[in-house]
């Protein structure tokens, strides 16, 4: 898809930047506000603002963004699984 928007060279000039390095800035801070509000997975957010996973990570960690928020249940729930299949495996030696 092909977004045309008007961008005055003023801001360009202001912010000392080129138009690619302007649009890529613009896609990453639009991709990650997707991403905060849960709209957008890791991996479609790195889409959108034109990185692999891996970079879109790395860019995250770079700008000091929080990769993974999760839930305090969520991490109890996800913790208390490793620990009945760590139970599990010790049983079963």
């Amino acid at each position: 898809m092909h977004l045309p928007i008007d961008i005055s060279d003023d801001f360009l000039i202001t912010l000392k930047e080129q138009q690619g390095e302007f649009i890529k800035t613009m896609l990453f801070h639009h991709a990650l506000m997707l991403y905060r509000k849960n709209k957008l997975s890791l991996g479609k957010a790195a889409e959108l603002a034109g990185y692999d996973r891996l970079g879109f990570i790395q860019k995250l960690q770079v700008e000091n963004e929080v990769v993974f928020n999760y839930e305090t249940d969520l991490v109890n729930e996800m913790v208390g699984n490793v620990r009945k299949t760590l139970a599990l495996m010790e049983n079963n030696q």
